[in-house]
């Protein structure tokens, strides 16, 4: 299996999957930080975390995949939602509560 391949197998094995620096409970870089916060504070309690600091491959792999630049990056049932800035944005407008809630994630 090819990194697209193993980053593709994880985005659609959980609901809710976050490529982050570090961890939920040690976040290493404060966007990583903030975009826990503010899945947290829509509810979100279970979500599978990808530490990309422990897996360079995974790291520069994510950013391919999504055509993204930059760690963090969200996905919600597959399908990608963004980086750090859209999501505080998203969560501003209301939007991140309601895709949380359609995706029925807890």
């Amino acid at each position: 299996m090819n990194i697209q391949e193993k980053i593709h197998q994880q985005v659609t094995a959980d609901t809710v999957v976050l490529y982050m620096k570090g961890t939920p409970q040690f976040p290493q870089c404060g966007f990583s930080g903030a975009t826990v916060k503010l899945l947290r504070a829509c509810g979100v309690q279970n979500f599978t975390a990808v530490d990309v600091l422990a897996d360079p491959e995974i790291r520069e792999g994510i950013k391919a995949y999504s055509n993204w630049p930059t760690v963090p990056q969200l996905y919600i049932k597959g399908e990608f939602v963004g980086g750090a800035d859209i999501v505080r944005e998203m969560y501003q407008l209301g939007e991140l509560q309601k895709l949380v809630s359609s995706a029925q994630v807890g």
